[in-house]
């Protein structure tokens, strides 16, 4: 489907500056963009590649000076990459959407399936299961007796709910997450062995969270696990038992949170960052790529390092660490002086 300049302008209430008539059928990245294509321009980085790409339309901010022609009509917006996600989004909503039940599923009598819901085929669903209006449930995905799961949500193939799990409205698990098996709760013995501790609470996952490839979100011991509302955990991440996630938190891959740990909200999580248990992360902490978090945090506080500390005191930490090898050298040429001073 292609769209004029025109269009696109006035979807996303931008300035127009160019050929208004021009149209798009593509999106494309800035540096291989080409005719019939828009792309955006949000990081500084990318500005020499505005004046060289042969994308038809380019969005940019609105306080974008060109130092050189363009040759692409420009649409000026407070955030190109916020407009591009509407774009992008769009986009989506026109693909053709999966709709129907698979007679391959295997479905119990009395699941209550909401309208225009879809479900693959080698889907599994177990008893006492509620699925909400325009639910998507892809091929070999199984979910738990007592599973609740609201509108909107879709769960890609190999998604595993277990027993119990409750599913919020506008949610999407992508491939093979994992969210309810037991946590890692195991008693210590005399005998230097372990005894397991039965992990009967659940998963509660709440509106508009998204949850990557091959994530793992571990049931309560006792209680709940939650994940609330607009949390956003990329693929790979383990989430512990009873853990709790408050609103609009944002972690990226590979990261790790032990058992019984709080993170608070609008929280930034770099990717193999490592968080242990039983600790409070306050609102609005942003956490640096493979930090190591042994205590609890304040709200509003940048940290980094492993052992993780505030950011302004490990980047100073920092210039010792990387001069180590030298200032090492020098004590040890002091020593000596010291040495042959005393000698003399």
């Amino acid at each position: 489907m292609e769209y004029s300049a025109r269009q696109i302008a006035d979807f996303l209430q931008g300035q127009l500056e160019g050929d208004a008539d021009v149209k798009v059928s593509q999106l494309a990245k800035i540096e291989e963009a080409g005719k019939g294509t828009l792309t955006f321009l949000s990081n500084p980085a990318y500005t020499p590649h505005i004046y060289t790409t042969h994308a038809s339309i380019v969005l940019v901010r609105e306080d974008f000076q060109p130092e050189k022609p363009l040759n692409s009509t420009l649409i000026r917006v407070k955030d190109p990459y916020g407009a591009l996600a509407k774009l992008l989004e769009l986009y989506k909503n026109s693909l053709p959407q999966k709709k129907g039940i698979s007679e391959l599923a295997n479905i119990p009598e009395g699941t209550k399936i909401g309208e225009k819901a879809y479900i693959g085929a080698f889907t599994s669903i177990g008893e006492n299961v509620v699925l909400g209006d325009q639910v998507k449930i892809f091929p070999n995905v199984t979910i738990g007796d007592n599973v609740t799961i609201g509108n909107n949500t879709t769960l890609f193939s190999g998604v595993r709910l277990y027993e119990g799990s409750r599913v919020g409205n506008d949610c999407t698990l992508h491939a093979n997450a994992v969210v309810g098996a037991d946590g890692f709760g195991f008693a210590p013995q005399t005998d230097n062995n372990y005894k397991k501790v039965a992990q009967i609470g659940n998963v509660v996952i709440e509106d508009m969270v998204e949850i990557g490839a091959g994530t793992t979100i571990d049931r309560a011991t006792l209680g709940s696990t939650v994940i609330k509302k607009g949390v956003k955990l990329d693929n790979l991440i383990q989430i512990g038992h009873n853990v709790v996630i408050d609103e609009n938190t944002v972690m990226a891959a590979q990261s790790g949170v032990a058992g019984s740990s709080r993170i608070g909200k609008n929280c930034m999580i770099g990717g193999q960052a490592g968080i242990s248990g039983h600790l409070t992360i306050g609102n609005d902490v942003k956490i640096a790529a493979q930090a190591g978090i042994p205590s609890n945090i304040k709200s509003g506080q940048t940290i980094m390092g492993s052992p993780a500390m505030e950011a302004s005191q490990y980047r100073k930490a920092f210039i010792y660490f990387r001069n180590f090898e030298k200032l090492v050298k020098r004590i040890e040429e002091l020593e000596k002086e010291i040495k042959d001073l005393r000698t003399k």
